[in-house]
């Protein structure tokens, strides 16, 4: 009878989290962690079904005295507090306790070092009702000096904000990270206040303009503020631009940072202003298959920099056009940037404009992709005499490379890239892999193809030593040419890595060269999930590498993280533990 009796009155509790009464300690005597705790049944046991600690607080320990299960201890605790006694979901319950480490640290602080944390904070619970805002806005990834201007007055329970709470799971049921969800509270919070159903709408007009829903999550984590307001007309301008040059709409998703911002207005300005310099569709697609980040990163701010430069100087748009098809790259913002400096430095050396522009458009490749060291540094390696410097220049723009770029190693590349046998290198590659001398085919690959002649080789030799044939590597490489646009190390790790992870023989990526463009990050990441999956039995041996890498977020996250009940929880520990590429 009395075993009944607890049983009720635990079960009133724990369903009446509005009630007043819930913080009184004769209810409070019966809580779910107390209950579990006292069981025999460890297995049961909350400390165990919690992730494992986020922080180091050496204070205090567990009954074992260690500090790592002592903060397993806390976030069970807090767990148990928030699920059981107030009545949040189980989700929200366990990703505010496992992603608040500081909150944890600064109530176990509290507590003296001998006592049992388990126990110690569900006493505590008991008798002290916390602010549940802070470990909520720290489990969005907010520090505590960033969420302080957002705590409300007069507010201390989550479940009294019913509209706060809506658009969270507004947004986590749509696939957007609860712990990104810090950049979207700090930069548009507004949405936050939207009436039900509003914020859910915004995020499926954008699916309307033919994204996946995992590029719209993509794009809205980089740019939140497009959920305020109207759909915005720059955002679907660019989408529809970059239709207009053959790109699929969700091309643009695999091309954002979700490190980064992006101003949309500027990127159709960089658009319509290509256009207008003289690009065609072809030549601009083409530029942005390329390197995506000519269009995005920088928001297409070095464009203007760049074309505005070389029109002061004299070169008409012609020259300018001519000068940036044949040297893409010089619009890239590390290239635009070292541009700039070179140009910066020839007028500091007072030369006249004319002779900058021969200087700078007869040297552009070289000036775009090296730093160059400061005016009093180059003016001191000539004896401090600037006006021999300018003559020098002038005459023979080498004795300018020889003294102004950073490294040594530069100027051992200066005479490489100044070298005409290089050109010769080069195509004698290309030829070895069967173009045909001086066909369309050659002139497109000669650009494609990007570094000296015995580079590319060696890069080519490195697939080749891995275990692939002449044949195998040239037909990848003619399929998939920015293969060889990377260094021989990182494509060393992309083979270890399909060793490594899941044992695959090199020649499964012979079909699917693209696999060798990915990032470290996407490959380690999924193959890290689907090797768990498969020792697990949950998914099918021996999948094809493209199956893995070439789905979207959203079909990945569907066949090979939820099929398992452990898979999601499988997938942010992954998330966590693995190092960005």
């Amino acid at each position: 009878m009395m075993g009944g009796l607890n049983n009720t009155v635990l079960s009133t509790v724990i369903s009446d989290k509005n009630s007043t009464f819930l913080h009184s300690p004769p209810f409070q005597t019966f809580s779910t962690i107390q209950f579990l705790h006292s069981s025999k049944q460890t297995s049961t046991n909350p400390k165990h079904f919690m992730a494992k600690s986020v922080a180091q607080c050496p204070h205090t320990l567990s009954t074992d005295g260690s500090p790592r299960l002592a903060k397993a201890d806390a976030q069970a605790a807090l767990f148990d507090y928030l699920h059981s006694t107030r009545g949040l979901s189980f989700l929200d319950a366990e990703h505010i306790s496992k992603n608040s480490p500081r909150f944890l640290e600064g109530l176990m602080a509290k507590l003296e070092s001998d006592k049992d944390v388990l126990r110690a904070l569900t006493r505590f619970f008991r008798y002290n009702p916390i602010n549940e805002f802070e470990p909520f806005f720290e489990s969005m990834g907010l520090s505590p000096r960033e969420f302080a201007p957002f705590l409300p007055r007069g507010l201390i329970f989550l479940s009294d904000d019913e509209i706060l709470l809506n658009n969270y799971h507004t947004l986590s049921d749509y696939g957007v990270p609860r712990s990104e969800m810090g950049r979207f509270y700090k930069d548009v919070n507004e949405i936050f206040r939207y009436e039900f159903g509003v914020l859910g709408m915004k995020l499926s007009t954008y699916e309307k303009l033919g994204l996946s829903r995992s590029t719209v999550i993509k794009v809205v984590s980089c740019s939140p503020r497009l959920l305020v307001g109207e759909v915005n007309n720059a955002f679907v301008g660019v989408i529809e631009r970059m239709n207009a040059l053959g790109f699929d709409s969700n091309w643009i998703g695999g091309c954002l940072s979700r490190n980064k911002t992006y101003d949309w207005n500027r990127i159709l300005d960089t658009l319509c202003f290509l256009h207008e310099l003289g690009f065609s569709d072809e030549q601009m697609g083409e530029l942005f298959r390329e390197d995506a980040a000519l269009l995005l990163a920088g928001c297409g701010k070095q464009v203007y920099i760049v074309v505005g430069s070389l029109l002061k100087l004299g070169l008409d748009m012609k020259e300018v056009f001519a000068l940036v098809l044949k040297n893409p790259q010089i619009l890239s913002p590390k290239c635009a940037k070292n541009f700039c400096k070179a140009l910066n430095l020839l007028i500091e050396l007072g030369m006249k404009p004319e002779n900058m522009s021969q200087v700078l458009s007869s040297n552009m490749e070289f000036l775009a992709s090296h730093s160059l060291k400061g005016l009093k540094t180059v003016v001191k390696d000539f004896n401090g005499d600037r006006h021999s410097l300018c003559e020098a220049i002038e005459k023979d723009p080498s004795a300018f490379f020889k003294l102004a770029f950073k490294a040594n190693k530069c100027n051992a590349e200066l005479v490489a890239a100044r070298n005409p046998n290089n050109m010769v290198e080069k195509t004698d590659f290309l030829l070895r892999l069967g173009y045909v001398e001086n066909s369309d085919e050659m002139v497109k690959a000669l650009k494609r193809f990007r570094g000296r002649g015995d580079q590319l080789q060696e890069r080519f030799d490195c697939l080749v030593d891995a275990g692939l044939d002449f044949n195998t590597v040239s037909s990848m490489v003619k399929h998939a040419p920015t293969v060889l646009n990377q260094t021989k190390d990182i494509l060393e790790k992309k083979i270890d890595c399909l060793k490594k992870h899941l044992a695959y023989p090199v020649d499964s990526i012979a079909g699917f060269p693209t696999y060798l463009c990915y990032d470290m990050e996407r490959i380690s990441l999924r193959f890290s999930m689907y090797a768990w999956l498969r020792e697990k039995g949950s998914a099918k041996p021996m999948l094809s590498v493209s199956t893995l890498l070439a789905c979207s977020d959203a079909r990945f996250l569907k066949y090979f993280v939820y099929i398992d009940p452990q898979g999601p929880a499988m997938w942010e520990s992954l998330k966590k533990s693995l190092p960005s590429a």
